[in-house]
C-alpha cells in the first residue's frame, strides 16, 4: 500500500519512514509501527525524545 508507512530505526536510533510494502534500506530495521504518514511522523515525535546519535550520548556519558 503506497499510502501506508512503517517506522524504521538505525543502529544509531535515528528514526525514519519507509513504505510498508518496501524492505527498508541496509542499516535500517522496522520499529513495529505502521500506519498512514501523519500517524507514523506523530508516533516518531512520541518516542525519538533526544535527538543525539546513540554514539554522541554514549560519548558524552547519557
Amino acid at each position: 500500500m503506497a499510502d501506508q508507512f512503517a517506522v524504521v530505526v538505525n543502529d544509531e536510533e535515528q528514526y525514519s519512514i519507509w513504505a510498508s510494502d518496501q524492505e527498508p534500506p541496509a542499516g535500517w530495521r522496522r520499529t513495529g509501527f505502521t500506519g498512514a504518514k501523519d500517524d507514523c511522523l506523530a508516533h516518531i515525535d512520541t518516542v525519538w525524545t533526544d535527538m543525539r546519535p546513540r554514539s554522541l550520548r554514549e560519548a558524552m556519558g547519557e
